[in-house]
């Protein structure tokens, strides 16, 4: 009767360890697993706060950068607005700066900053010679980056687009060109009366920032004039037009077009590995062929002196600050996540050399076109970390909040059939045990009245 109640009373059949060792035991192990799993679930669920609080910092900043961009754009219009407003949208770019600046310093997670860089993945070149600017995200090949060096080997050399030597021959650089008008890359040149070839080059070098084109002399009696892309790769190719002999015996000239650098590049992963990626030069509208990307987005800008050394070299180096995240109720059960720094001077990096986000000048129209390479460059990483970030937000930690749900559904089943009490069965027990108490009882009482029946016959 006193177990039956303990049982009814607590609700478990398990009370002490004498009831069932070997059930206490097992049941004990499930219950550990049970807590752990949710925590685990409560953790989880942070960490979905915590990359909501992020993504929605990132939102801003990229809304902020695309302001920008506007400005950039309006500022490359010289052909309508004065110094004076140049000067007005360089101060609205600063300030707007100071607005990013601002984000990724203060964005936080209770007191842990989320975008200042130490949560992050920093990549720097050690190489200054081979590469100009490195960035590598959290992921690589499908796999969280570690720190660790980064080196690269060349598949293809790139190139610059050239026309070769064009055909008309001068028998000095003092030769007097023939006058009359030719076109590169849909600028007009004219040559006046008594110009030499020296000089005709010089003019075309005058305005190769506009063309993208650079002049010179080539051989050594007769010389050719020799056009070139000043930028490597595909994307800029070399339109020549004349109709008189001038440069090129009056024919339009078909260059060779230029072509991208592809590298195999080595990235540290974690565990303890490497991961190679195949980073391709001139992906994107404008992007010459020494920036590199590969499918995860990282980029690489790669010297001259680099693209003529053939590797393997190790060029940058990349430290990690991840973020770590107990998604399990085991030591084993966790993942790291990296989120980067937006500080300005960290943003655009790799669109032009020695340029970022925080040096953009667009007072005048080479800074202008510049700043919108910068702006664009800044836009994609920005995008990019942002698409990690919701990825492993959704794919990962709703994914892992809803397997840790049905795991702690069905070990709380398991270990409600060891310890927990069959209410039912119970039940019945303590009926049972009532009755026998009342019939033992009652019988008790009949067989303590025989022998005073029998008394009370003697006494008559």
């Amino acid at each position: 009767m006193e177990n039956v109640v303990t049982r009814l009373s607590t609700g478990l059949r398990i009370n002490s360890a004498g009831d069932d060792p070997a059930g206490l035991i097992i049941s004990e192990s499930l219950r550990s697993q049970i807590k752990g799993i949710e925590q685990a679930t409560r953790n989880t669920q942070d960490a979905v706060n915590l990359s909501k609080t992020a993504e929605g910092a990132m939102a801003e900043v990229s809304s902020l950068l695309m302001n920008i961009r506007a400005l950039a754009v309006h500022s490359a219009n010289t052909a309508t607005i004065d110094a004076a407003q140049l000067e007005a949208n360089q101060s609205q770019i600063r300030s707007t700066i100071q607005s990013i600046n601002r984000i990724a310093e203060q964005t936080s997670w209770g007191t842990k900053k989320l975008l200042n860089g130490a949560a992050g993945v920093v990549s720097s070149v050690t190489a200054t010679t081979l590469a100009s600017s490195l960035y590598i995200g959290s992921q690589a090949g499908g796999e969280t980056v570690r720190t660790g060096a980064v080196s690269i080997t060349r598949t293809t050399q790139a190139t610059q687009t050239t026309t070769g030597n064009l055909s008309t021959s001068f028998a000095a650089p003092t030769t007097v060109v023939n006058q009359g008008t030719f076109v590169i890359n849909g600028n007009t040149f004219t040559v006046q009366p008594g110009m030499t070839v020296s000089q005709l080059v010089d003019r075309i070098n005058q305005d190769s920032a506009v063309t993208g084109v650079t002049a010179n002399l080539a051989g050594s009696g007769p010389y050719f004039v020799r056009l070139t892309s000043n930028k490597y790769g595909s994307q800029f190719p070399i339109n020549y037009f004349e109709t008189s002999n001038i440069l090129n015996g009056g024919n339009p000239s078909t260059p060779a077009v230029g072509a991208d650098a592809v590298y195999a590049v080595d990235i540290p992963i974690e565990p303890s590995g490497t991961v190679t990626e195949t980073f391709t030069g001139g992906m994107g509208p404008g992007v010459d062929g020494l920036t590199l990307t590969s499918p995860s987005g990282n980029r690489l800008v790669i010297t001259p002196l680099g693209n003529s050394t053939a590797g393997p070299s190790t060029i940058g180096q990349v430290t990690v600050g991840s973020m770590r995240f107990q998604i399990g109720a085991n030591s084993d059960q966790t993942v790291l996540f990296s989120l980067p720094s937006l500080f300005a001077a960290e943003l655009g990096k790799s669109a032009v050399t020695g340029q970022n986000l925080s040096t953009i000048d667009v007072t005048s129209q080479a800074g202008a076109l510049d700043a919108m390479k910068i702006i664009d460059a800044a836009i994609q990483e920005l995008a990019l970390t942002r698409g990690n970030l919701g990825s492993f937000q959704k794919n990962f930690l709703e994914s892992t909040v809803r397997s840790l749900d049905i795991s702690r559904e069905n070990l709380t089943a398991s270990e409600s059939q060891i310890r927990d009490a069959d209410m039912a069965a119970e039940m019945t027990d303590l009926t049972k045990v009532q009755i026998l108490r009342q019939s033992g009882i009652s019988v008790l009482a009949q067989a303590s009245q025989a022998p005073q029946a029998v008394l009370q016959l003697l006494r008559q």
